[in-house]
């Protein structure tokens, strides 16, 4: 268990890194300076952000703050995701059993497939004209 007053921790998902802050408090979420409803119209990606307070019956103790850059929405919500639940973890190792049984302490490691010589893009051709 780490009391510290701030735990850093980093997540990434597809083409976003986010930085994540998280200190005692009174449940607060910032992501880039904003309100999480401003930066995060879409109930879904506000769910996800939550998803491992929710998870280890902490929302509401912990304030998050959050840096993030690149990619979309989707990719940085779960970036933000990845982040909470691995500052969670350093503030506390009985959660680790149910952050990892959910799965939120897993990378996914889908990233985009580079473009190919001789195609349009990673695995699309070019318009094929007969005449």
């Amino acid at each position: 268990m780490v009391e510290e007053a701030t735990v850093l921790a980093t997540g990434r998902r597809k083409s976003s890194v986010a930085r994540v802050w998280l200190h005692r408090g009174t449940g607060v979420v910032k992501i880039n300076s904003r309100e999480i409803e401003q930066f995060f119209p879409i109930e879904r990606h506000r769910a996800s952000v939550l998803a491992p307070l929710k998870i280890t019956k902490t929302l509401g103790k912990f304030d998050v703050v959050a840096d993030v850059f690149g990619g979309g929405l989707s990719g940085q919500a779960e970036a933000i995701m990845l982040g909470v639940a691995r500052a969670l973890r350093r503030i506390s190792s009985d959660t680790d059993a149910a952050l990892r049984e959910s799965g939120l302490l897993t990378r996914d490691s889908r990233m985009k497939e580079r473009k190919k010589y001789g195609r349009r893009a990673a695995r699309r051709s070019f318009q094929f004209s007969k005449r």
